[in-house]
C-alpha cells in the first residue's frame, strides 16, 4: 500500500458520501478523517455502512451540522459518535491527530478580536431571568469557544484538522496557525471552503485545503476515484 494512503481525508460531503466510498475502496487506508458539513438525513453510519469495517472512521463538525436538530442528532447520536476528534488528539495509523470542528462565531469569538465569553457558563450565566436556558442552543454549539481553542493547545499532535481555514485562505484565521505552531503540528487539512490546495504558512507547516466531495491523502495528493 502507498504509505501516503494510509489515511485520507474528506472533504465536506453534503450529503453525498461514494467518493469517500470509492477512495477507501481504491486506497484501502487505515483511516479516514471526515471534515464536516455533512448534512445528513439519516445516521452517519447509513451513509457509510460499505465501509464500516474495511477502515477507521473519525470526524470533525462543521457548522451545517448544526442547522437542525435532525442534523445534529445523526452526527452526534450515530453509532460513530464517539470517533468525534474534536477538542483531542487521537494516535492514528501511528499519526497523532488533533481536531477541531465548528467554525468562529463573531457572536462568541471571531479572532483577531477579543472573545465575548470567557467559557460557556459565562455566557449561560449573563443570559435574561425567564430566558436562561442550561443547554446551549445549536448555534452556539456550532462556535469555537476561546477557552476550548486555548486548552487544546496544551496537547501535541502531528496533524491538526479543522473546519475552519488557517491564514493559508483569503477566508482563513492566523488563530489556527497559532494553534498548529503551539501543539507542535507540522500539517493542517481543513475543510468548508471547498477549494483544493496545498501552501505554506509561518513556520513551515504545511496546509491543504480539501474542497467538498474531494479526498486526499496524506501527502495533500487528490485521490482519483474515477481511474
Amino acid at each position: 500500500m502507498n504509505s501516503n494512503h494510509r489515511i485520507l481525508f474528506a472533504g465536506d460531503p453534503h450529503g453525498n458520501f461514494e467518493p469517500l466510498i470509492k477512495a477507501v475502496r481504491k486506497c484501502r487506508p487505515e483511516a479516514v478523517v471526515l471534515l464536516g458539513d455533512y448534512d445528513l438525513e439519516q445516521p452517519l453510519e447509513c451513509y457509510l455502512e460499505a465501509i464500516i469495517g474495511l477502515t477507521e472512521i473519525w470526524w470533525i463538525a462543521g457548522n451545517h451540522d448544526f442547522q437542525s436538530p435532525g442534523k445534529y442528532h445523526n452526527l452526534f447520536h450515530s453509532s460513530l459518535a464517539d470517533n468525534s476528534l474534536h477538542l483531542r488528539v487521537q494516535e492514528i495509523a501511528g499519526v497523532r491527530i488533533a481536531g477541531l470542528g465548528g467554525i468562529f462565531l463573531g457572536r462568541v469569538w471571531y479572532p483577531p478580536g477579543r472573545p465575548k465569553w470567557i467559557n460557556k457558563r459565562h455566557f449561560l450565566n449573563s443570559q435574561k431571568p425567564g430566558s436562561r436556558d442550561d443547554n446551549l442552543s445549536l448555534k452556539y454549539q456550532s462556535a469555537i469557544w476561546h477557552d476550548e481553542f486555548e486548552a487544546l493547545k496544551a496537547l501535541k499532535a502531528d496533524i491538526l484538522v479543522t473546519h475552519e481555514a488557517p491564514s493559508s485562505h483569503r477566508f482563513g484565521f492566523a488563530a489556527i496557525g497559532d494553534l498548529a505552531a503551539a501543539m507542535g503540528a507540522r500539517n493542517i487539512f481543513h475543510g468548508h471552503l471547498h477549494e483544493n490546495y496545498s501552501n505554506t504558512i509561518r513556520r513551515h507547516i504545511r496546509v491543504v485545503g480539501v474542497a467538498d466531495q474531494t479526498v486526499s491523502d496524506l501527502a495533500g495528493n487528490l485521490v482519483d476515484v474515477d481511474e
